[in-house]
């Protein structure tokens, strides 16, 4: 089976600064301990660790860099991919809500394979919880630069948790010529019956509008101990929610690699989803991600 690995990242500390990779002592995060993946992930490592997998094609996803070498890791990344092939997409990082935010949008897309932006705005009642300064949905600038991205053919990852998933729901509808895709499975970090009801009526709500699509990736993220039945009934919701040609794998490594190999995660996905066609397969494990980041 081919794979398009709809999200993964790549790192040299010795080049680009990474402030979350770089502190010492390494501070607790929701990915819980990450000093494994506190070295740099190169290209070669990337790839190595398919193993046997037919992995045709990538997208790198922004890796929380120094906002101010946000465009040197793009410039980075395309150099990799004119020497390797990988990754076929990349997805840079803006601070949307700067008065300068435009400036970043042309000055990425001068790199052939930028495709999209993403800022991580997780905003939660938790504060160890949280991924931004303020719930940026809210934010004046952030949501009229959020609009721009039409002008430039961008598309956004969006990152959020369920309590954002309304406000969203309600930017997202005012902004349609801007493709969208929800990152990490939405994020589903609080587990109550509630909780995870917020969250499944969240991306109904986000679903009913068809330039959003959504991301099979992170899990391991908000389920450190994963195993193919924990997390079997995300996926199946997320596939039932959305469909098969609007949802796409992702591997999210390397930080999903603090919780299973890539050979380990992706068969995982196989099992899950062994009983759909042909078809719907290759749309979840290629297709959906190659139409949505025009790869």
């Amino acid at each position: 089976m081919r794979i398009v690995d709809a999200h993964h990242h790549l790192w040299d500390l010795n080049h680009i600064y990474y402030p979350w990779l770089s502190m010492r002592p390494v501070p607790p995060t929701i990915c819980g301990n990450i000093t494994p993946i506190t070295d740099n992930f190169t290209v070669d490592r990337y790839i190595k660790g398919f193993g046997h997998h037919n992995v045709v094609k990538s997208v790198h996803v922004e890796a929380g860099c120094d906002p101010a070498k946000a465009v040197e890791e793009t410039a980075w990344l395309q150099g990799i991919a004119d020497a390797h092939g990988y990754p076929n997409a990349i997805v840079a990082k803006i601070e949307m809500h700067r008065d300068d935010a435009q400036s970043y949008m042309e000055r990425h897309k001068a790199h052939a394979n930028v495709r999209g932006i993403r800022q991580m705005i997780n905003w939660h009642s938790d504060m160890s919880k949280v991924y931004a300064p303020q719930n940026y949905l809210e934010h004046d600038g952030w949501r009229r630069n959020f609009a721009l991205l039409a002008r430039y053919g961008l598309s956004f990852d969006l990152q959020i948790y369920a309590g954002q998933m309304k406000q969203a729901h309600d930017l997202l509808k005012a902004n349609p010529d801007v493709p969208v895709v929800i990152d990490h499975s939405g994020m589903p970090i609080d587990r109550s019956l509630a909780q995870l009801k917020e969250w499944r009526n969240g991306l109904k709500l986000l679903a009913e509008l068809d330039h959003v699509d959504i991301k099979l990736s992170g899990l391991g993220m908000v389920d450190h101990k994963w195993t193919v039945e924990s997390i079997r009934p995300y996926i199946l919701t997320m596939i039932d929610i959305f469909g098969p040609r609007r949802a796409m794998f992702g591997s999210n490594f390397p930080v999903d690699s603090l919780y299973s190999d890539f050979a380990t995660l992706f068969d995982a996905y196989d099992t899950v989803t062994r009983d759909f066609s042909d078809a719907e397969r290759d749309a979840l494990f290629a297709g959906t991600a190659e139409r949505f980041y025009r790869i």
